[in-house]
């Protein structure tokens, strides 16, 4: 989880609640009070919208499991302000004539206090949808630390796989040199043996021709 999305997720929790409480004041309010408060929702969706942005921006910037997860809360957040953007076209243009509004003060300001309820359970819904976004991000942050101390384990693994891999080359390597010398050892030794036959053949040669030469010689005298 990125901590800087979290800041921008904190920051945009606190506009959003404060752009409902400003749209729950607006809609009892009339002329110049009214557009005034309007116009600092506008700029309070301006900001908000900004934070969606930079949100979206970091969100595509992390780990694919994770950039869903962020993706799908944002969508949710784009929804929130879109409903907010939407009560406030309709406070803009609503015209609340001054029968209404003295309608509305007899009434002792029971439509008001509707209109506040359901602002109310709009924010109770937006926070406990924030609280479930937390408890899903510190989930999704211990899957990723078991994950990540997974991934060292098997690190370490081959790690130590590796260097008996190496061991083992260095020890190939020690038997291959062995078997040169001991290769280089008998072939000098045939060499050796393949001279020694071919003296031993010219010795036993030279006796029989002797012997030969000795038995002719006795022979003719």
């Amino acid at each position: 989880m990125s901590e800087v999305f979290e800041g921008y997720e904190r920051q945009y929790c606190e506009v959003s609640a404060n752009l409902s409480r400003k749209c729950t004041a607006a809609s009892v309010l009339d002329g110049e009070q009214k557009k005034q408060r309007i116009s600092e929702i506008k700029a309070g969706l301006d900001d908000a919208d900004a934070l969606l942005r930079k949100m979206d921006l970091e969100a595509r910037s992390l780990q694919p499991s994770v950039k869903a997860m962020l993706l799908a809360k944002l969508r949710e957040y784009k929804t929130d302000v879109n409903n907010l953007k939407t009560e406030v076209k309709r406070i803009a243009t609503s015209n609340v004539s001054q029968a209404a509004r003295d309608e509305l003060l007899e009434s002792g300001m029971a439509d008001a206090l509707s209109v506040s309820n359901d602002q109310r359970g709009r924010l109770l819904m937006s926070t406990e949808r924030l609280n479930q976004s937390t408890d899903r991000v510190k989930e999704s942050r211990r899957t990723m630390l078991e994950t990540e101390d997974l991934g060292v384990s098997i690190l370490q693994d081959l790690h130590q796989q590796r260097q008996s891999l190496l061991h083992a080359h260095k020890a190939l390597h020690g038997v291959d040199e062995n078997i040169s010398k001991s290769k280089k050892i008998l072939t000098a030794m045939a060499r050796r043996m393949s001279r020694n036959k071919w003296i031993i053949g010219s010795v036993i040669a030279a006796l029989v021709l002797a012997i030969l030469f000795i038995v002719y010689y006795k022979l003719t005298h």
